[in-house]
């Protein structure tokens, strides 16, 4: 395949309709392992360990009380760890994401 055509899926796939706000981040929730050792189903309601997530997009960063702009730790790519209750659930062109606040993010991930 060409560069042209190559570079084209990718700014069409990375290109969101949708653009959070301040200190805000859209994050596509990975699937995360639902079933023990042993072959249990464990219910969404019984796991308490984070939850991993892609950033798809974020906002422009949190602004003091005098106006300075605090810019954002992630950024998009970045896969995160995030708490099971964190965030509000949207859609987004028929896709599930999550939208929430920099400070509910526990941390970067490292593995890609």
């Amino acid at each position: 395949m060409s560069n042209l055509y190559m570079r084209s899926i990718f700014i069409k796939e990375n290109s969101m309709k949708f653009k959070p706000l301040h200190d805000r981040v859209l994050i596509e929730v990975l699937d995360s392992s639902e079933k023990t050792a042993g072959g249990i189903i464990i219910p969404d309601t019984a796991q308490e360990k984070p939850q991993e997530g892609k950033v798809v997009a974020v906002g422009g960063g949190a602004k003091t009380e005098g106006g300075k702009l605090i810019p954002m730790d992630v950024k998009v790519g970045d896969r995160v760890l995030f708490g099971k209750w964190s965030g509000t659930e949207v859609k987004i062109d028929g896709k599930e994401y999550s939208i929430m606040k920099e400070s509910d993010i526990m941390g970067i991930s490292n593995k890609k």
